[in-house]
């Protein structure tokens, strides 16, 4: 029994012919296709909507999860080694306070830079505003007097 049926092949060969000229474009994105692999999925995607004989996607492998369970169990199995790890353990957490510390002074002195930028601009908003202030107090007495002797 053939796997892939006639009109399959030719279906997955048209697209790779399109593909190889660079007519072939992404369903989704509507990009360029490059990978041959990407190709033949579209032409086996093609045939499945019109019908023709296509096994179904492969659905994801259990075999896999098998072997990490049996390296579990070995892993349980090897426990004398846990002394030599807490030491280990011991040492990464005081690394740990250090790198905590070090991070925690470089936030309070970056806290202490950016309050003394802000005081600072403070300061000069503040002269600004005084200085607007007495501008527009001379307008006045200036606009007042011209008043006056008109």
């Amino acid at each position: 029994m053939a796997k892939y049926s006639r009109k399959s092949q030719e279906k997955v060969e048209k697209s790779m012919h399109e593909m190889h000229e660079g007519k072939l474009k992404s369903g989704r994105s509507g990009k360029k296709v490059t990978n041959p692999k990407q190709a033949i999925a579209i032409g086996l995607s093609e045939a499945r909507k019109e019908g023709a004989k296509v096994p179904k996607k492969a659905a994801a492998k259990k075999s896999t999860t098998k072997k990490s369970t049996a390296k579990k169990a070995t892993a349980k199995k090897a426990a004398p080694k846990k002394a030599a790890a807490k030491k280990t353990t011991a040492k990464r957490a005081t690394a740990k306070r250090a790198t905590t510390k070090k991070a925690t002074a470089k936030k309070t002195t970056a806290k202490k830079a950016t309050a003394a930028k802000k005081t600072t601009h403070r300061k000069t908003s503040v002269k600004k505003s005084t200085a607007k202030k007495g501008a527009a107090a001379h307008r006045k007495t200036t606009r007042h007097h011209a008043m006056a002797s008109a």
